[in-house]
């Protein structure tokens, strides 16, 4: 299946991607098949089964309360972040919720939400949703998350289908390798090249305009971040940090000051911050190309924007054309999910994501591109998903203002050379996906290893 930069790129709200994002969208999706086959009326009872990863860090990162969403007909582009709180508040007080928005349920969260100790064969983060009229059932449908808000369905599995509407791109690529001979072969840019591939789906303009839009939410994102402060819920008593730090920055903001590279790097880290905790509260953001990781890109792009005087909308659109041919690559050779592979596949991902998008903006040639790709991924292999609590708050937060600080470096290294490299970007992302594969499953968000363990409430 191809993938759009706009599969990489979707507005969305916190805290996750595969735990948040994917289970509404599926338990919308499921809301939407019972109303196309005529069943809602039927439905006496709706029982949802989360396992896996789904199970294990379900509650922290608010897997029930989006299949509750997406049941009631929400979608996470178009749901208000702030009804959400006392839109569960009303299902678990009255022990009703109207299904796809118009029928009315009773859902009784002890009996119909099913949190299960053990695993679906396809992927770690596994749903399945059953309607029932008394003890028959109406329609069952199982659901894979697999990242960045992507869901398979069972039946896409078992019987997978050719795309009805597949769409031809004219320059198609499924390795580093393909990328970097297409664009030396037609003398484009990996902007260029992927802004044709682009076309292909849409005219250019539409992906112009549906990039700008991203921006625009990732700016509105660090935004409310900057602004708002106290406490992130789940119990662990995480502060908000980045409102603070924005305050101390403007203080420190002299000309001899603001120009110095350390400067520099504590806005990268406050705009990486900012982001993350927005995710953290459940607010509005972008997977980019998950919630887990949604910092990085950007706080490294708000880096560009911010420290280059001559920046225009024509460089948000490059850098992120750029960063999702290296998303792509990720996703499809290897994955995105920390469900599946650790932190390296979020984090990570992300990381090679925001280099690549940096390096074509300051003029990078494709295999300086490449190669900062490369550097910045594989100092990210073998990172571990272990949340504290199953909470996207610690070790993440600040690990997407580390991985941002490192997406720049990368580059700097990348640009000082000439694109050679001794490991190739390919061989990376094939790396990740075998160390995934050897990684343990207590380090793949289970929350049952790592930091998640080593915290001791005193």
């Amino acid at each position: 299946m191809a993938i759009s930069v706009f599969d990489l790129f979707k507005i969305g709200i916190g805290p996750s991607s595969s735990h948040t994002v994917g289970p509404m969208r599926a338990a919308a999706t499921f809301a939407q098949a019972l109303r196309a086959q005529g069943l809602l009326g039927q439905v006496s009872r709706v029982e949802v089964r989360l396992y896996g990863s789904l199970s294990a860090t379900g509650v922290g990162h608010a897997t029930d309360r989006a299949c509750l969403l997406g049941l009631m007909g929400q979608w996470p582009d178009r749901i208000d972040p702030a009804t959400i709180d006392s839109r569960i508040g009303q299902v678990m007080q009255e022990q009703c919720l109207m299904l796809d928005g118009s029928q009315p349920l009773t859902f009784v969260y002890a009996r119909d939400m099913l949190l299960l100790d053990e695993n679906l064969p396809y992927h770690p983060n596994a749903m399945s949703l059953e309607a029932l009229d008394g003890q028959a059932s109406l329609l069952c449908q199982t659901y894979y998350s697999v990242g960045g808000g992507f869901i398979v369905e069972q039946g896409e599995i078992d019987a997978p289908q050719a795309e009805a509407n597949a769409v031809t791109l004219p320059y198609a690529f499924s390795s580093g390798a393909q990328l970097l001979a297409l664009c030396k072969a037609h003398q484009l840019s990996v902007a260029q090249l992927m802004m044709a591939n682009e076309c292909a789906w849409r005219p250019e303009a539409e992906v112009r305009e549906g990039l700008l839009q991203i921006w625009a939410a990732m700016r509105e994102c660090v935004d409310n971040g900057l602004r708002n402060e106290g406490i992130l819920p789940g119990g662990l008593g995480v502060k908000r940090r980045a409102a603070r730090l924005h305050r101390s920055l403007q203080e420190l903001g002299k000309p001899n000051v603001i120009g110095s590279t350390l400067s520099a790097m504590e806005w990268v880290n406050l705009f990486a911050l900012a982001v993350n905790e927005e995710n953290a509260a459940g607010g509005r953001m972008v997977t980019a190309p998950t919630n887990g990781a949604a910092g990085i890109i950007p706080a490294v792009l708000h880096y560009y924007m911010k420290f280059n005087p001559e920046a225009c909308d024509d460089d948000v659109v490059a850098f992120m054309l750029a960063a999702a041919a290296v998303g792509i690559l990720c996703k499809t050779n290897a994955s995105i999910s920390g469900a599946e592979v650790g932190c390296q596949g979020e984090v990570g991902s992300a990381c090679s994501m925001a280099a690549a998008g940096l390096a074509q903006v300051l003029g990078a040639t494709p295999p300086q591109l490449e190669n900062a790709a490369e550097i910045a991924l594989e100092h990210n292999l073998g990172l571990t998903c272990d949340p504290v609590g199953g909470l996207v708050q610690v070790p993440c937060i600040e690990r997407n203002a580390i991985a941002a600080v490192k997406a720049i470096n990368a580059v700097q290294m990348a640009l000082r050379g000439d694109g050679e490299h001794f490991i190739s970007l390919d061989r990376v992302i094939r790396t990740m996906r075998d160390t995934g594969a050897d990684m343990h499953a207590n380090y793949k968000e289970t929350s049952r290893g790592g930091l998640a363990v080593a915290f001791v409430e005193c």
